[in-house]
């Protein structure tokens, strides 16, 4: 079986969920011995040496970097060649993010390879695949990752029926639909005509990796995007006051960049793996106020074993709402004595966590997923 898989980020880079979830996609692929080309879009972030980082660990057999477009240097042609082509078939601006020349760059891939499915993920890339000729007999699949028309309600001049609208189209261009949550499956099966199978995030099993030595009490982990930045506010202004000042919180990622230097606050921008921190903390928090989605951050910690402490938000894309691991509460007196509880409530914890675990085992585990993706990729 031969797959064509386009993700524009690197998967390499394991601080971001979506990464983490292609990462794990990638190598759910090389134990069924599927046979994996791989094109992503280049930047800062993704470079040829990722590419062959990716191949040399044989996460995939060849890889491509869509490149990036210098239009400072060639406004006419982008002009003709791009913009007023967008203009003159009006696309959706903020639903395509295919640039120029990123098109006969992926048709030139098309073009010299036979696929049995074409992976594409989010829909702001589905132009790549739609009315395409050279993807010949492939099977095609898209990984939603996300319910992109709640990511733009904020925009002047936003109207929810012409974003969902086009969203709805764009999917309905697919053979199956890939999405990481209940909601969204819920969601979109109303609407699409295909078929659309939830793919939760996969993670392997941490239960045993988890210390007795636990040197934070809190951890947090959270990059720098709007949703967190506003979630990590709520928190640090609204429950950090109310916490015993003796509580020790690691916090790690972006969102380092917007929390102010504390006494009992260990921050810690980037590390090369997490597995440390969630072994040797107590108890996992997710202030999420706004954002739609499976958390990642949240099954992470679950996979250790490690009770979370989250709003309402925190347990989107869960199958199960209560009985999960997670203590939910949006009054910040509230989180606050949740996290209190589970801080000192030894038998509490213990309970609280083995709903975690239960859960993690029959949503997330490795071979729980691998088990339903078989039946995808027969």
């Amino acid at each position: 079986m031969n797959i064509l898989y386009f993700y524009p980020e690197n998967p390499l880079l394991l601080n971001q969920g979506n990464n983490a979830r292609a990462n794990a996609l990638l190598k759910y692929f090389e134990t069924r011995s599927i046979k994996v080309d791989f094109v992503g879009v280049e930047s800062k972030e993704f470079s040829f040496n990722n590419i062959k980082e990716l191949e040399s660990v044989n996460l995939i057999n060849k890889g491509y970097l869509l490149k990036q477009f210098k239009r400072s240097k060639n406004q006419i042609k982008y002009f003709f060649g791009y913009s007023l082509l967008n203009f003159v078939l009006r696309r959706a601006k903020y639903l395509n993010r295919t640039r120029f020349g990123h098109q006969a760059e992926f048709n030139a891939i098309l073009k010299s390879n036979e696929y049995d499915y074409i992976i594409i993920s989010y829909a702001y890339w589905a132009g790549l695949v739609i009315d395409n000729p050279y993807v010949k007999k492939a099977k095609l699949c898209i990984d939603t990752h996300d319910f992109l028309t709640s990511q733009f309600q904020d925009l002047r001049g936003f109207s929810l029926g012409k974003y969902f609208q086009k969203e709805i189209e764009l999917l309905n261009h697919f053979d199956e639909i890939f999405v990481i949550s209940v909601e969204e499956n819920y969601l979109f099966s109303q609407f699409v005509k295909k078929e659309v199978i939830t793919l939760s995030h996969i993670i392997e099993n941490k239960f045993s990796k988890t210390t007795e030595h636990k040197k934070y009490d809190l951890i947090y982990v959270a990059s720098s995007n709007s949703h967190n930045i506003v979630s990590a506010n709520w928190f640090f202004n609204e429950v950090y006051p109310l916490l015993n000042e003796e509580i020790n919180i690691l916090v790690i990622g972006r969102i380092c960049d917007h929390i102010s230097d504390l006494g009992n606050v260990t921050k810690l921008p980037f590390v090369d793996s997490l597995d440390e921190y969630y072994s040797t903390s107590k108890v996992a928090i997710c202030p999420m106020l706004t954002g739609t989605g499976l958390k990642i951050k949240v099954v992470e910690a679950l996979s250790f074993g490690v009770p979370v402490v989250c709003n309402v938000r925190g347990v989107d894309g869960m199958s199960n709402k209560t009985n999960n691991g997670c203590l939910v509460a949006n009054i910040p007196q509230e989180f606050a004595s949740n996290i209190e509880l589970l801080l000192n409530d030894k038998v509490k914890y213990a309970e609280i966590s083995e709903y975690g675990k239960e859960y993690f085992i029959n949503n997330n585990d490795t071979q729980t997923c691998y088990e339903k993706i078989d039946v995808i990729f027969k």
